[in-house]
């Protein structure tokens, strides 16, 4: 759940109210919850398979063979890596951006990108050192997501106003092209908050009881997260109108300062600041770690194995993604929300969906403790919606997502041609290879 609620509310409730021109942006999230849960069973059934460090690389590589089309799959998944988590931490300097503009109103376009900028610069410079836990961080970051949350919830509860939350505009429900156009893009928005519900297969190894574990603490944190957001929107509109909250840039500093005055705004910001430098310092650390384990398991460019020599934490990863991500703050919030979104549905949501048939049809070897409700119908109902949600996202961004898949399978080839492995080694013969290097212990 902390990894789910995060800053992501406190940032997309306006692209929200923006992408469908009203309260019925609330769609946005119900659509998005179908489609988590849905594709949440297919994180349980293999996270419960195969509960072992790595979540989507393990599963794609055993789904697909793991010296054949395996091998293509979870290299893949970790060049996603290298741009899912420079985005991730865009989206959240840019949205500390956008609430620092409340302390400072004469703030410039140009200004606010150097302020992205700088902060995906601080945290560089933090972690590159030897940190052996940001536990306390993550404890600390918690509360003050938490009792944010909560204060949101209970000032828009205690200060309820119908009129405002049920103002929609005309033609709000006229299901043409351009309504579901709109909606499509809010479900991408609302997925993009309750991502996370994911993060316990990755660390499914040190779970106890996995087969039961895993499957509630998807489904569960979905849908507790779900009721807090649900809330939380509400209690936003039913403040502050929507047409004022879809311009915002700080929604809940600006809802706390209608409500209780102007130091009520303030310290929301500081919160929500505090709150969104702590996710961006704990996100770094965790993602600069996928391309480093994955180097040094040779699945990976070697350059990525390297590590500091008197720190021993891996610089080059955290050089090259904290370099990428400053230079995808010059993007827009929604902008880098949308690519962030799509290029994991090209990459690897679509394939995984594909992971749990090929898995049910062609590895009986796998012990299945958990089986998806209503089998095949979450994978086909998830497969669907990602599929309506990458339609929707804008041919622009369809065909970056693209581009990076393209660009990944090429790497691959030009990779396994210069250390002769599959396909250009027969999979049979490097079976062999692999056997006899682990008997001579070379």
């Amino acid at each position: 759940m902390l990894n789910m609620i995060g800053i992501g509310p406190f940032i997309t409730i306006p692209l929200i109210l923006s992408t469908m021109g009203g309260p019925q942006a609330m769609l946005g999230w119900v659509l998005g919850l179908l489609l988590a849960i849905c594709d949440g069973l297919v994180w349980a059934e293999l996270g419960a398979a195969m509960p072992g460090a790595g979540g989507s690389y393990i599963y794609l590589r055993e789904a697909f063979g793991p010296r054949t089309w395996g091998g293509l799959m979870s290299f893949l998944f970790i060049w996603m890596i290298v741009f899912i988590a420079p985005l991730s931490a865009a989206s959240a300097a840019v949205g500390f951006s956008n609430y620092l503009k409340y302390l400072w109103p004469g703030m410039t376009h140009t200004q606010a990108v150097l302020v992205a900028v700088a902060v995906c610069g601080a945290v560089t410079a933090l972690l590159y050192r030897n940190i052996e836990s940001v536990g306390w961080l993550s404890v600390v970051m918690l509360w003050v997501v938490v009792l944010t949350t909560l204060w949101i919830i209970g000032a828009g509860l205690t200060h309820f106003n119908a009129a405002r939350v049920f103002s929609f505009p005309p033609g709000a429900f006229r299901l043409d092209r351009a309504f579901f156009q709109s909606l499509g893009a809010a479900t991408l928005i609302a997925i993009y908050d309750y991502g996370g519900y994911s993060n316990i297969c990755y660390l499914g190894g040190e779970v106890k009881d996995p087969s039961r574990t895993i499957p509630r603490a998807v489904i569960l944190s979905l849908l507790f997260v779900a009721a807090i957001y649900l809330l939380m929107s509400t209690s936003v509109i039913a403040v502050v109108p929507w047409q004022e909250a879809a311009r915002s840039t700080a929604i809940a500093s600006d809802m706390l300062a209608r409500i209780y005055g102007g130091w009520a705004g303030t310290a929301a910001t500081v919160l929500v600041l505090w709150t969104t430098f702590a996710a961006l310092f704990a996100l770094m650390l965790g993602y600069t770690r996928i391309p480093y384990a994955a180097a040094v398991d040779g699945r990976f460019f070697s350059v990525f194995a390297r590590l500091h020599p008197r720190g021993r934490f891996p610089h080059v990863s955290l050089l090259v993604l904290g370099a990428v991500s400053m230079a995808l703050c010059v993007f827009d919030l929604e902008a880098i929300i949308k690519a962030l979104i799509v290029i994991q549905i090209a990459v690897q949501v679509l394939a995984q969906i594909v992971a749990v048939t090929f898995i049910r049809r062609c590895r009986p070897d796998i012990h299945r403790p958990f089986h998806m409700w209503l089998y095949p119908l979450p994978s086909v109902v998830a497969f669907a919606l990602w599929s309506y949600v990458l339609v929707t996202s804008g041919w622009r961004f369809i065909a970056g997502g693209f581009a990076v898949l393209f660009a990944g399978i090429v790497l691959f080839l030009c990779r396994a041609r210069s250390h002769r492995e599959w396909p250009f080694r027969p999979a049979a013969e490097a079976g062999q290879g692999e056997k006899a290097t682990a008997e001579t212990g070379q």
